[in-house]
């Protein structure tokens, strides 16, 4: 039972001392990164807006193209 209470607070320690390394690690490499400028993730912000409007406008289109088809159409072949 001692060699259980004495491994637990060891344990505790080394995984304090790796978070902590973990964390300063972390900290170093956000220190290497760039950044986007204000005006550079307005302009990629707005382009992925833009983006995402069209890809939905296309898939919308997709959608009641092959409803019209798929439903309609073949609705009335069969019936």
């Amino acid at each position: 039972m001692d060699a259980v209470a004495t491994e637990r607070p060891a344990g505790l320690a080394r995984w304090g001392r790796q978070a902590s390394e973990f964390l300063t690690s972390v900290r170093t490499e956000l220190g290497k990164v760039t950044w986007p400028t204000r005006d550079e993730l307005i302009k990629a912000t707005r382009m992925i807006m833009i983006l995402a409007l069209f890809l939905g406008f296309v898939i919308g289109m997709l959608d009641l193209l092959l409803n019209l088809v798929l439903v309609e159409w073949l609705a009335r072949l069969t019936a």
